[in-house]
């Protein structure tokens, strides 16, 4: 059926991937937007704005073409059916709305068949290249989580995660002020030898860093991160160090009877490529967990009680 003048097409987009890992872990994964920077390459970070019973809407964070992009999905459970449904709110040109459908099937115990469904309108420009985009970045995602999915199922004692947390006398807007202004941190903190800070699109900022290790090495890191005032700073490293294939992290600020905490959270994935060249020729997983732990807890330590001396001055 053709559209009538000033209408568009309804299109539907269908991708699927066999994943070698059980149904229920593929839904769990998926359904936990905390998951998706871990997930997804593209990702920087997921903040839930609102839950009600089975549905959510949240704000997604990403890169594409080297550019950042950020949106509005609402989004509704089936735990039982292992369905996601997604709509994407306020779409762009060329887009006039995109919702779609994650269906995830169980083939065995320990396999799965996951299908993606994206429906869209196309509102501008060339239909065939904006279903070959749609198609395309169907494939990219679904590609990403059989890999990434997958690794998590089989090597769940390379990822790890760990908390940081220092009790502040001040405000969070003071401490929080500390961490977005990153720009100063060759200044202000001993452990950061160059900084290089952007923020093209209004908080989202990329920032390199040379940062000093104990022996006096230097590493390069390059980050994307997502700042929300004056709670939460979440990031995305995109350089990573040669221990690490994954590097996400969230400082967050909560005022208390007592002033504020100030915690760095890290999740990790180490790279088992590295450990020996590293580390030495009888290092192992249990050594390299514990060398990255260290360094990142002694900086991000070192970075809040930096934060704190700067709130509490300034009281």
């Amino acid at each position: 059926m053709s559209a009538s003048p000033g209408e568009s097409t309804s299109n539907a987009v269908e991708q699927e991937a066999v994943i070698s890992a059980p149904a229920t872990t593929v839904y769990r994964l998926l359904s936990k937007t905390a998951n998706w920077p871990r997930i997804f390459p593209s990702t920087i970070y997921v903040d839930q704005i609102e839950t009600k019973g089975g549905e959510e809407r949240i704000r997604i964070w990403e890169t594409a073409n080297g550019e950042a992009k950020t949106w509005t999905s609402h989004r509704v459970f089936d735990p039982y059916g292992l369905r996601i449904d997604f709509t994407q709110e306020q779409s762009g040109l060329p887009v006039a709305s995109l919702d779609g459908t994650w269906l995830i099937e169980p083939r065995s115990g320990t396999e799965s068949r996951v299908r993606l469904v994206h429906n869209y309108r196309a509102a501008d420009g060339d239909p065939a290249r904006i279903a070959e985009e749609v198609e395309r970045n169907s494939r990219l995602e679904l590609a990403a989580l059989k890999s990434n999915v997958e690794f998590a199922h089989a090597a769940t004692d390379l990822a790890f995660s760990f908390t940081d947390t220092v009790q502040i006398d001040g405000s969070a807007e003071d401490v929080y002020d500390f961490i977005n202004d990153a720009h100063l941190w060759q200044e202000r903190l001993p452990h950061v030898a160059r900084v290089r800070l952007t923020e093209d699109t209004p908080g989202l900022q990329t920032l390199e860093m040379d940062t000093r290790a104990k022996d006096g090495s230097t590493h390069t890191t390059t980050s994307h991160r997502v700042t929300l005032p004056h709670r939460r700073i979440a990031y995305k490293q995109v350089t990573l160090p040669a221990l690490m294939t994954l590097h996400t992290g969230i400082w967050t600020f909560k005022d208390s009877g007592d002033g504020v905490a100030a915690s760095s959270q890290h999740t990790v994935v180490l790279n088992t490529d590295n450990i020996t060249r590293i580390l030495g020729p009888d290092a192992d997983v249990a050594q390299a967990r514990d060398y990255v732990r260290t360094a990142l807890s002694t900086n991000s330590t070192a970075t809040l009680n930096h934060a704190k001396e700067y709130a509490e001055n300034r009281r």
